[in-house]
């Protein structure tokens, strides 16, 4: 009864969480957000008044996200302007395709007709049109969470420690520190695995002669920070263009092929030597967050997606009662309670 009761209250949590995504996604976020730049602010305003530290805190997290922004911004913006100046010849290849398919009684005209005119163009631009304004409006929501989240860090932990039930308080400040150490360690590793993503698929570009070359570096830089999905969508961009740069299709199925592999490489073996035993999480685990947050909140569920994972097992592991839910999911028993 017990478990059937857990059920139904996880279910009832999903849905909730999914129809309220305009109020906890964007709480998420600034979470993430507040437990990686918190050891800046903490330093800084063991210097300097508090609000000065947390203005110039928020003037280096806002500078480093439209860096990061404008980065990628500008890597699509120079590949996506070419490959609008080869509009004719990837119709030329469309058109050979479809003239292949007839011969073999596939009719993709009749397809295309019936579902991609005009009144689905005009829709698919709305959708996008809203879909910035609602960006928008999340980061800016994100931001004001960030701003009030850490004034009140010390305040909170002075709350939880004065708390009636000790054990509760030692599992929310123990739970806490641990998943805010984690969220840096992930980041941290993200962020050196999409580096070295970015300079190999740069380099392999350069060399195969494939334009762009430090374009596809930086893209692949850019969406290695979503796992699974966006190194694949970092692959299939590349032999988009190559499909109108080589002669053959046994070329850009090498190119594609080479380009998984160099993701796979970097994704499945360096990374998890590289994060440790501290990242530990099984690879269903990992998987199965990216599509479920992906279903709940869209794009921003695939990035936030793994960091709450690690978050729940890592809260998982403070309490005797629910610690073997993260020596089974976690992949290693480092994730059990860290005292250090």
């Amino acid at each position: 009864m017990k478990f059937a009761v857990g059920i139904i209250a996880v279910v009832l949590l999903a849905a909730a969480v999914r129809q309220a995504s305009a109020v906890f996604a964007p709480l998420a976020l600034a979470l993430f957000i507040i437990a990686i730049v918190w050891p800046l602010q903490s330093r800084l305003q063991a210097k300097m008044p508090k609000l000065l530290a947390l203005a110039l805190t928020i003037v280096v997290t806002i500078a480093v996200c439209l860096a990061f922004a404008s980065l990628a911004a500008w890597g699509f913006g120079r590949v996506g302007r070419s490959l609008m100046a080869d509009t004719v010849r990837y119709q030329a290849l469309y058109g050979a395709m479809v003239t292949w398919l007839d011969g073999h009684g596939v009719s993709v005209a009749g397809l295309w007709a019936e579902h991609f005119n005009v009144t689905w163009l005009m829709r698919t631009t709305q959708f996008v049109t809203g879909r910035v304004n609602t960006t928008l409006s999340f980061w800016v929501i994100a931001l004001v969470y960030v701003v009030l989240g850490l004034l009140e860090v010390e305040d909170a932990r002075r709350r939880i420690e004065t708390l009636g039930k000790p054990e509760v308080a030692r599992v929310l400040l123990d739970g806490s520190a641990a998943t805010a150490a984690k969220f840096r360690k992930y980041l941290l590793v993200r962020t050196q695995m999409s580096a070295i993503t970015g300079l190999l698929v740069g380099v392999f570009a350069w060399i195969t002669g494939l334009p762009f070359a430090l374009e596809w570096g930086v893209i692949a830089f850019a969406l290695n920070y979503i796992p699974f999905i966006g190194p694949f969508i970092a692959t299939l961009f590349p032999t988009l263009l190559a499909m109108t740069q080589f002669e053959s299709w046994q070329a850009v199925l090498a190119l594609f092929a080479y380009l998984n592999i160099i993701q796979f490489v970097v994704g499945s073996y360096v990374e998890p030597r590289v994060a440790g035993s501290m990242l530990a999480i099984s690879p269903l685990v990992v998987l199965f967050a990216i599509f479920f947050w992906t279903f709940q909140w869209g794009l921003f569920g695939t990035f936030i997606g793994v960091p709450i994972a690690l978050a729940i097992l890592t809260f998982c592991a403070q309490h005797p009662s629910s610690r073997w839910i993260a020596d089974l999911l976690g992949g290693s028993k480092q994730l059990s309670v860290e005292k250090s």
